[in-house]
């Protein structure tokens, strides 16, 4: 199947290029050089994927995904920016961002990360957990406690199917990022801090499900998924 790609930036030679490189690998690529053109194009097309420049006029890029986020907060996203601080690196990975690349940079890069993305959150096989009370299915993003739905969202989802597929491993902050994040940079270890939060804060209301799945601090290791008694 080609995926399908909405690439979005003010800089005309950036998309240009871009687009080049993500068409020669097959994606289908749509463009748009602002934040209101691409909210057009992702209302009237199906997009797998999406890389935006946070900086842009009218509309910022972090205004852009939260938008779309409401719309489908299983959309994976790539911001592209000229910005290095670690504050936005870590603002961008809090509001879920998959990747996050900084001008300049190389399409063949761009190309990898993207190739990356798409084989995770797209597999081609079924793949299903079933322990105690959870029942997920990686294929359809379901998640269900019991007889209940539970709402994630794609990194929380991953989070979740990460500790879930081995159960009986403790998984450190570093083995995190490298699984959920393809991260493996020690500035961005609080955004594990903040997604384990907010998924037990979900998974909270189900606490007293016998069999239902919490999340587990082992101090000084890491995190391991354990169920209710």
């Amino acid at each position: 199947m080609k995926r399908t790609i909405l690439l979005v930036d003010d800089e005309r030679t950036i998309i240009d290029i871009s687009k080049k490189y993500l068409e020669k690998e097959g994606y289908r690529v749509f463009q748009a050089t602002s934040a209101k053109e691409a909210m057009s194009i992702y209302d009237n097309q199906t997009i797998d994927l999406i890389i935006t420049d946070i900086m842009m006029p009218e509309i910022d890029g972090y205004e852009f995904i939260m938008d779309t986020l409401e719309k489908n907060e299983q959309i994976p996203f790539i911001f592209i920016t000229a910005k290095n601080a670690n504050q936005d690196r870590l603002y961008s990975l809090t509001l879920g961002a998959d990747d996050y690349i900084t001008k300049p940079f190389n399409p063949l890069e761009l190309v990898l990360r993207v190739k990356n993305i798409l084989r995770r959150v797209y597999r081609e096989t079924d793949k299903t957990i079933e322990i105690a009370q959870l029942s997920m299915d990686f294929d359809r993003r379901f998640v269900k406690i019991g007889e209940q739905s539970l709402d994630l969202t794609t990194k929380e989802f991953m989070l979740l199917w990460v500790l879930s597929n081995d159960s009986d491993k403790v998984f450190s902050k570093s083995e995190i990022l490298s699984l959920v994040w393809d991260s493996y940079s020690r500035d961005d270890r609080n955004t594990v801090n903040v997604h384990i939060h907010r998924l037990r804060e979900k998974l909270a209301p189900y606490s007293d499900i016998v069999g239902a799945p919490l999340i587990k601090t082992i101090w000084g290791t890491g995190y391991k998924l354990e169920v209710t008694s």
